[in-house]
């Protein structure tokens, strides 16, 4: 993608870790916060991070390289250090682990009634944050946790009750490499071990969404459908709904869990460039609309000699749009 259609990249602000007191928590809520060092009225990104081999990636320490652009191109980034990150070491008899689902996105809800008081940890920061304009964004399981603040439904394995985490003030997410459908999609493994995910139900997830999928991520030891199921969350919810299929992308989506990490299986960096302007455009048009960001990035993606990936959206209950907002189908050698 030309970097002439990109907007410059300003400098950045990271402080961590902000610690937030959590008395009902095992241990406090522990934050990173990335935001552009000038600029007000800056919106809100909740990122949530995956559960990778890495001991500190799945940390407020991970996902560096969306964090920094989409920090540097005017968004204020907060991202914690859920229970179930490997950095905590927390006991396995813990109730809740070893992935703690319900607290991942209760972490969520607990910063943005928190807001001022992360703005008095970070003076840099106060009187900068814009609360009426606040999404969310997650990798893999952070993912799932996103899904579950955007909507999206299960039935708690231990009591039976259907789970609704819908976060009211969130107005937009993206869901990169997530979690798809429960029930005969998943493998053995899953329903024995997180039965949480057996009843993920998309239905109701209404918040708008972008949904990043890598068209060779099979995540064999999730599910027995193959990479189509990582697009789930776009093909089985209702509302408005955009897709990024990448071309070649494996499960790191390139490599967006951190720079020049070992586990990533697809590295490249042109696909990550791809990810963060695709991500950064659609929150930019969500948070903001009338903005053309993502009608232009989309666009500049299609025209590409050898494009990357592909778009499509839909508005409603499933119908596809056409056009620039629509779909819009690419060819590409690495298929």
């Amino acid at each position: 993608m030309s970097a002439s259609t990109r907007p410059s990249p300003a400098p950045v602000l990271s402080v961590g870790p902000v610690t937030l007191s959590a008395p009902d928590r095992p241990v406090d809520l522990q934050l990173r916060v990335s935001a552009p060092l000038t600029g007000d009225d800056l919106p809100v990104v909740l990122l949530s991070h995956g559960q990778g081999y890495a001991n500190h990636l799945s940390s407020l320490n991970g996902n560096a390289p969306l964090a920094h652009h989409w920090a540097a191109h005017g968004f204020a980034v907060v991202q914690p250090t859920h229970l179930s990150s490997r950095s905590l070491t927390l006991d396995p008899d813990t109730p809740g682990a070893p992935l703690f689902w319900r607290s991942r996105a209760e972490d969520m809800s607990l910063i943005l009634d928190r807001l001022d008081e992360i703005e008095a940890a970070v003076p840099q920061l106060a009187g900068r944050l814009d609360r009426d304009r606040v999404a969310v964004a997650g990798h893999s399981m952070g993912g799932h946790t996103a899904s579950l603040l955007l909507g999206a439904r299960l039935t708690d394995p231990d009591d039976g009750t259907e789970v609704d985490l819908t976060e009211p003030r969130i107005r937009a997410g993206v869901l990169l490499a997530s979690v798809g459908r429960g029930g005969d999609a998943l493998t053995p493994f899953v329903t024995e071990n997180w039965p949480f995910l057996a009843t993920t139900d998309f239905s109701k997830m209404t918040t708008p969404t972008l949904v990043v999928a890598g068209d060779r991520d099979d995540s064999a030891h999730l599910t027995v459908a193959g990479p189509d199921w990582h697009a789930d969350p776009y093909t089985l919810s209702p509302g408005r709904k955009s897709l990024l299929t990448l071309f070649g992308g494996e499960h790191g989506l390139g490599g967006v869990s951190g720079y020049d990490v070992a586990e990533t299986t697809d590295e490249s960096p042109e696909r990550v460039s791809v990810v963060q302007h695709l991500t950064w455009a659609y929150l930019r048009s969500e948070l903001y609309p009338g903005d053309p960001a993502w009608q232009s990035a989309g666009e500049t993606l299609a025209a590409e000699p050898e494009p990357l990936g592909r778009v499509e959206s839909k508005e409603g209950h499933g119908s596809a749009l056409e056009g620039a907002r629509g779909r819009i189908d690419m060819r590409s050698r690495t298929r």
